[in-house]
């Protein structure tokens, strides 16, 4: 019997000024009056405390009896000692400065549904996979990822998104973030790098290249998506790499056009640049099939980022890349030093789901429930506010009348209803360069939750006279 075999983990210090009973004592009151046994703890019995303290067991009885005639603990036949149910707990530690409250509603765009995440099939996928992984899997690995999950995803990237992939050329990483500080920083190597970034666009994605050293400019775009045409001349003559969002560009929600699509890897191969593809929801289509991946285009001068958090949820930081062969290993060296290498437990089960195909029953699951979601955004909105974007992906735009309300005012009185919202200037390079609007996120907010945000979207439109 030992200490650790009750669940009891904790670091007495034994002062046995007085002896060493009442040392003991002074250190379990210590204990309780701080909070690190609780109460209703269970205590090891007293021969397995005494061989682990180094005391004899008459002494350690003695020092429980004492503590309970105090009221410190309570002794039950046949359970043992505990800590007294009715000790208080330690006052509590200082008040923190209060975070952002949690919103009632929430049409913030970004996030899936997270109440979707397919519980048991993760579970069965990762049994699984444990059942078959070997010990080595556990180690120290290849900072690639495991070879299963790249396997998995060279087979269903190839299918589902048109990419070209091999799993020697596909790095794992923690997240989409990761997989832009590992390419901003390969990129470093001969300089600080120009990198053309869409807007609008993402703000904290811009943040992330610059905190890397990177230079970031502007790639406006249009009905038409990324004004690829721009790239190599004026303000552009001199970036290394244009990050994109072709299959549905975030947040305006349209598709590159297919002249775009020629001119973006048309450029990347004139200029020997980079194009970095981020297909954050390309398996969302609802109109038709998917569009495919530019990588399949240019292999060798697109780097393609896909990802899990959309499909499956954020919280697994699980995402991946598809690099031209010379990047391949000044990315892998790069991952090296930055993290290792990728958790490897969700790894192997995303591979399991992969090639069990419960991935795709995923992506089929979710697609229709999100095509609702949509459907239901324009029939309480469309028949009077301007939404816009192609019928995919897990947001919208909806447009604000140049003449209406500020956009500040729209949010700040969602905000005062409870409703979290995002605008449209806020994801632009320079505030105030476009038209006002909203980016409403159809899939965040849960299930039973959602048709409510949306009445009182259309309230606070109507109140604020924010009809487009």
């Amino acid at each position: 019997m030992d200490w650790a075999g009750f669940g009891v983990d904790l670091h007495l210090e034994l002062d046995a000024t007085g002896g060493r009973r009442a040392g003991l004592e002074r250190a379990l009151r210590a204990a309780i009056r701080d909070g690190r046994l609780p109460p209703s703890t269970r205590l090891p019995a007293t021969r397995a405390l005494a061989a682990e303290l180094g005391l004899a067991r008459g002494t350690v009885s003695a020092a429980y009896d004492q503590l309970v005639a105090e009221g410190w603990l309570v002794a039950r036949v046949g359970s043992g000692t505990e800590v007294s149910p009715l000790r208080q707990a330690p006052p509590p530690s200082p008040a923190r400065p209060a975070g952002p409250a949690t919103p009632r509603y929430d049409l913030r765009p970004g996030s899936p549904d997270v109440g979707a995440f397919p519980v048991t099939a993760w579970l069965r996928a990762t049994r699984r996979a444990l059942a078959v992984a070997p010990a080595t899997a556990y180690g120290y690995g290849d900072p690639r990822g495991r070879p299963e999950l790249r396997t998995a995803l060279a087979g269903y990237l190839g299918r589902a998104r048109g990419v070209l992939a091999d799993p020697e050329r596909i790095v794992v990483t923690t997240g989409y973030a990761q997989a832009l500080v590992l390419l901003t920083t390969v990129l470093r190597r001969t300089g600080p790098p120009v990198l053309a970034m869409e807007d609008p666009g993402l703000p904290f994605h811009r943040e992330v290249v610059r905190r890397q050293g990177g230079r970031v400019l502007p790639l406006p775009v249009d009905d038409r998506g990324a004004r690829a045409d721009l790239l190599g001349v004026g303000a552009l003559a001199d970036v290394a790499a244009a990050v994109v969002t072709p299959a549905h560009q975030y947040p305006t929600g349209v598709t590159l056009h297919p002249s775009r699509r020629h001119a973006l890897t048309g450029w990347a191969r004139d200029a020997d640049a980079l194009v970095v593809e981020d297909d954050y929801d390309g398996e969302f289509r609802y109109d038709r099939q998917p569009v495919g991946a530019v990588q399949g285009m240019a292999p060798e001068q697109v780097a393609y980022v896909g990802t899990a958090a959309k499909t499956l949820g954020p919280g697994l930081r699980l995402a991946w890349l598809v690099l031209p062969a010379r990047l391949v290993e000044p990315v892998v060296e790069a991952k090296r030093h930055l993290d290792v290498q990728t958790e490897v437990v969700g790894q192997l089960a995303l591979a399991d789901l992969i090639t069990t195909h419960g991935y795709d029953r995923q992506v089929r699951t979710v697609r229709r429930r999100y095509r609702q979601r949509r459907d239901l955004l324009l029939e309480r909105l469309g028949g009077w506010a301007a939404v816009g974007g192609v019928s995919a992906g897990l947001h919208a735009t909806v447009a604000l009348p140049p003449d209406g309300p500020a956009e500040v005012e729209v949010l700040a009185e969602a905000s005062a209803r409870g409703l979290a919202l995002a605008g449209l200037d806020a994801h632009r390079h320079h505030p105030g360069d476009g038209p006002p609007g909203l980016v409403v996120g159809y899939a965040t907010a849960p299930a039973h939750r959602y048709r409510a945000a949306l009445d009182v979207l259309a309230d606070v439109l109507r109140t604020t006279g924010g009809r487009g």
